[in-house]
């Protein structure tokens, strides 16, 4: 897994940053003429977000030290990931389309975001602390 997060964590970095600069850039005007450029922008910053969490546990994952809670750092890897698709994917469509069932579906990526986070939380009072 450490291999599998480190790639899509590079990878949601990437697109963070390109779908950050096109939208600056080649989405300004469509997007300032919709009023939608807000939603740009919070689908960008919660890919980079969580494209950062998700290296973040990929690195910790390999430690010796986190093996009792590698399961736990997958899962929030994981719904850190999916959240990211769906949290960012749908509110940059939305952004493009302005189909407003879009936002409707926003919420289920933050809930993943909330669990991820609370995973986590759990690995972290679970580990023992090499200290």
């Amino acid at each position: 897994m450490l291999k599998f997060f480190l790639f899509s964590g590079s990878l949601l970095g990437g697109l963070g940053v390109a779908a950050g600069s096109f939208g600056a850039h080649g989405l300004k005007a469509l997007l300032d003429a919709t009023g939608r450029g807000d939603n740009w922008e919070t689908a960008v910053r919660y890919c980079l977000y969580h494209a950062l969490a998700i290296l973040m546990l990929a690195v910790a994952s390999a430690l010796p030290q986190m093996s009792p809670v590698r399961g736990l750092l997958q899962a929030a890897g994981w719904c850190f990931l999916i959240g990211t698709l769906i949290f960012s994917g749908c509110l940059a469509a939305l952004a493009l389309s302005g189909v407003k069932m879009l936002g409707a579906i926003v919420p289920i990526g933050g809930v993943l975001f909330i669990v991820g986070w609370a995973l986590v939380m759990a690995a972290a009072l679970a580990v023992k602390d090499p200290s």
